[in-house]
């Protein structure tokens, strides 16, 4: 199913043994596309304290509830790694993280999601069995093979070729066609299996009175993370004839295949294995 980033702000994160906070943003990987990591203010709990949640650690989306139920108890997320969201992510921070909470490396993988397509979540355990964080790190490192001194999946870890941006700075770029504006972006959307974002929805109000389109990553040829522009291979004519997204409804299959159709292009779904 393909959800609204904007959608899933303010959503709680629910541990094993209590609320920990609201979801704020995301980071996403700017190479493939996906959300890595949830930015959850925690309030009064941890005294306003920003702490970031992988996706492997989410273990359902209750979306009636506005809900996401974890893997991990308040305790972990207490002695988690800190993180200063205001500062760029570093790769060694991204290392500590995922050893911390026994995560495999999603970057010295070919797969999405280290020998995965999809973040498989951690396996549910009792306040008692993670007093310390020690037992949920051990279990999982079983799977995640550790790598020689000096190699090149080793020196990838370490490297500072991190490519995480936020969601709530990209939510306001300005969109370039080919031969001229055409909006901002509004929003993302993004598959809940794998987290991957499919879709960045376009405010075409200043051009197209009321019109929201939606364009896909692989239309995109050029960021310009400092001028904050986003330019996609698109004509301004192609972008006005495009179909409508209408975000009162779910994205159906059926409105994914025009909008391909339109643009000429292969639908995303036909590369994914059964």
């Amino acid at each position: 199913m393909l959800r609204s980033v904007n959608d899933l702000k303010g959503f709680k994160i629910v541990a094993t043994d209590g609320e920990i906070g609201d979801v704020e943003q995301f980071y996403f990987d700017d190479e493939r596309w996906t959300l890595r990591y949830i930015v959850v203010n925690t309030g009064n709990w941890l005294s306003g304290r920003q702490v970031l949640i992988s996706p492997f650690s989410v273990m359902h989306v209750d979306r009636e509830h506005r809900k996401l139920q974890m893997t991990l108890t308040q305790s972990q997320v207490e002695k988690s790694p800190e993180i200063d969201i205001h500062k760029p992510v570093s790769r060694q921070m991204e290392a500590a993280h995922a050893e911390y909470y026994g995560y495999p490396y999603y970057w010295s993988s070919p797969f999405l999601w280290g020998a995965e397509q999809h973040p498989v979540p951690a396996p549910q355990q009792s306040a008692a069995a993670t007093a310390t964080a020690t037992p949920h790190v051990a279990a999982l490192n079983t799977t995640v093979p550790p790598m020689a001194a000096g190699t090149r999946a080793e020196m990838h870890v370490l490297s500072d070729d991190v490519h995480l941006r936020s969601t709530q700075e990209v939510a306001s770029y300005f969109i370039a066609a080919t031969d001229g504006g055409i909006g901002h972006a509004e929003d993302f959307i993004v598959e809940d299996d794998s987290w991957t974002i499919r879709y960045l929805v376009i405010d075409t109000r200043n051009w197209l009175p009321g019109k929201k389109v939606l364009v896909s990553p692989q239309w995109i040829s050029l960021i310009d993370w400092a001028q904050g522009k986003v330019h996609v291979n698109l004509s301004r004519e192609g972008v006005k004839q495009s179909p409508e997204y209408d975000n009162s409804r779910l994205i159906a299959r059926d409105y994914e295949a025009q909008l391909y159709q339109h643009y000429r292009q292969p639908g995303y779904w036909a590369e994914q294995k059964p």
